[in-house]
């Protein structure tokens, strides 16, 4: 803790912003991947598993256009902190026994365990909105996408954490000691985050719940389009096929995907490097169509080499790959944008509003890909992934050029 005292006030606080945020991500990560992996174990089908993620979708939904006015009104460490102690007690509501674990109870807890991300989420991104003084777009984006970047990197490190938790020490015993460390972080957050974080100075009313910035709107829908098109396969559907198709355990599995959203999470990283013409440069709405053009095309080359007889773990390997470096430039595009428009007293009422639609897009997503793929297979869950991104790509043409 004593280092930190040499950095100034705001590169401490968005230390400690990012440290919460990747300690809960890491639960976040092995949790989600303990959970599909556990109950395909038992037996459950994919559709059923995706009934087990359906209340964490719902309540992201909720959480975040709620979550956006209760962190104007409360401040973001209240809702941060608030984020934290609820993955707490979502891990420890799955430690009971197996008899137990029926599914309104596993639903119940990832109601909780949705909440919670959310709240952490949002909390987060908000607040290094006000950490970086007005007009530095440049520096905003790489913090933005070096927050995200980070985030999903070890995530990542978080599916491959939760198989290996499952291998070696099963369910309950995994469950409880990812929620003993968290524990000790929130504790530590507690103290340590700044108090008055994020609260407006007009106390926003329940109908500034919705956003009255077209920007925002058109970037929003475009969210939830990008984020179902990603879980449409990714949720259920491909961990499902791994294990049962190509006949991977759950160390291999795991693996994979850890691997994937790591790689996912570093190109998130670069990405201020990757869309701009010259160091510092801030990219306008118009790139966020430029970029998911051709991460349109990915799914459905996918679904050609696989329909076509095609080597299908080359195809999917490589396809997905692909599929995951340009995903990354996309939705750190967004995450920058939203930031960006977001006005700064309240932003977290527009960036709540945002990732409300985010949320919306991944509960589609989740509840189509074990319906679709138990009824089709992978290949239609990814036509259906190629069809959300063209349509983001569409509703992004409706997105400023450039930043006012």
């Amino acid at each position: 803790m004593r280092a930190l005292t040499r950095f100034s006030p705001e590169i401490r606080q968005y230390l400690l912003i990012t440290g919460n945020y990747w300690a809960f991500t890491l639960t976040d990560g092995a949790l989600r991947m303990l959970v599909v992996l556990h109950f395909h174990g038992l037996g459950y089908t994919p559709l059923q598993i995706a009934a087990l993620f359906l209340f964490y979708e719902f309540f992201g939904v909720v959480t975040n256009l709620l979550g956006g006015w209760l962190g104007a009104r409360i401040g973001l460490n209240r809702t941060m902190n608030l984020g934290l102690g609820l993955q707490v007690a979502a891990l420890l509501m799955l430690t009971v026994p197996d008899a137990l674990l029926g599914v309104p109870w596993v639903m119940t807890a990832q109601a909780l365990s949705g909440i919670a991300k959310d709240l952490n989420k949002m909390s987060a991104k908000s607040s290094i909105k006000l950490l970086v003084v007005d007009g530095q777009q440049g520096r905003l984006y790489r913090w933005i996408a070096l927050l995200t970047g980070s985030k999903n990197a070890l995530k990542g490190v978080g599916f491959f954490l939760g198989g290996a938790l499952l291998a070696l020490f099963g369910f309950q015993g995994s469950l409880l000691a990812m929620a003993a460390a968290l524990a000790l972080i929130w504790l530590a957050s507690l103290v340590l985050l700044r108090r008055d974080l994020g609260k407006a100075r007009a106390k926003p009313k329940f109908r500034d719940l919705l956003s009255k910035s077209r920007a925002i709107n058109v970037l929003s829908a475009a969210r939830l389009f990008l984020f179902g098109a990603r879980d449409v396969w990714f949720v259920v559907a491909l961990p499902v096929y791994l294990a049962s198709v190509f006949g991977w355990d759950v160390w291999q599995v795991g693996g994979f995907l850890a691997v994937w959203v790591i790689g996912y999470g570093v190109v998130q990283s670069l990405a201020p490097y990757l869309t701009g013409k010259r160091r510092g440069q801030a990219p306008g709405g118009r790139a966020a169509f430029a970029w998911a053009v051709p991460l349109a095309a990915l799914p459905a080359a996918i679904a050609l080499g696989l329909a076509g007889g095609w080597p299908a773990q080359t195809v999917l390997i490589v396809g997905l790959l692909a599929f995951g470096a340009l995903f990354a430039v996309n939705s750190a595009l967004h995450s920058y944008l939203i930031v960006s428009y977001a006005k700064v007293d309240g932003v977290s009422l527009d960036v709540g509003f945002y990732y409300m639609s985010n949320a919306l897009g991944r509960l589609l997503g989740t509840l189509l890909s074990g319906w679709v793929y138990q009824g089709y297979g992978l290949t239609a869950c990814l036509w259906i992934s190629s069809a959300f991104v063209l349509f983001a790509a569409l509703v992004s043409l409706g997105l400023p050029r450039q930043h006012a």
